[in-house]
């Protein structure tokens, strides 16, 4: 039995990647408050691992609601530089300061998802990438800032890697999808279990 696949987020990033790898999915963004969940979490004493998962969940079960008999991804993406958590930038100056904070240091991005089938959590999992950002120049910044515009604010990183992004570079260890903000080789393997797409 075919299952419906949803993406229930609204990442194009994403479902780009899903419907790349010839995988058939509705979207569906689910809308819930990360900044509060975080927050509430952070209060807890959850760690990155058990945030980023919980994030991805939120949003699968926003969505699973009205959708219970197909299997809804939910996924997130968090950013973590020396014990910090960071959040996406809402301004060009926010952005600034972000990238200034990651320059010449590691960091780590962490790429959940959780998949739910017959309205239940039935399959997690958490991608992990060390990136290594080198000490670029104030100028190389501004014109990188400037050439990137409002759209570098739709990533946690505030940079693309398949794009100029990956300039800010020296050295990256993990997966490519995981970078990109969903840990795709796990997630198509899973769907193969379902019979979404051929074994």
């Amino acid at each position: 039995m075919k299952h419906n696949v949803i993406l229930a987020s609204g990442s194009k990033t994403r479902a780009d990647l899903l419907r790349s790898a010839g995988v058939v999915c509705d979207v569906i963004p689910a809308k819930i408050d990360e900044a509060a969940i975080k927050a509430s979490l952070l209060a807890e004493g959850a760690k990155p691992n058990d945030i980023v998962d919980a994030l991805a969940e939120y949003k699968a079960l926003r969505v699973v609601g009205k959708n219970p008999s197909g299997l809804v991804i939910g996924s997130d993406q968090i950013l973590v530089c020396e014990k910090q958590i960071y959040d996406k930038a809402n301004t060009m100056d926010g952005a600034r300061d972000k990238l200034l904070a990651l320059r010449g240091k590691p960091h780590q991005l962490l790429s959940a998802a959780v998949i739910f089938e017959n309205g239940k959590p039935v399959w997690r999992t958490i991608g992990r990438a060390q990136l290594f950002m080198r000490d670029f120049s104030d100028e190389f910044l501004d014109g990188y800032l400037e050439r990137g515009g409002t759209d570098l604010l739709q990533s946690v990183g505030c940079y693309f890697l398949e794009s100029e992004g990956v300039q800010l570079f020296s050295r990256i260890q993990g997966d490519y999808f995981t970078v990109l903000g969903f840990p795709l080789l796990e997630v198509v393997d899973f769907l193969r279990t379902r019979g979404v797409i051929e074994t």
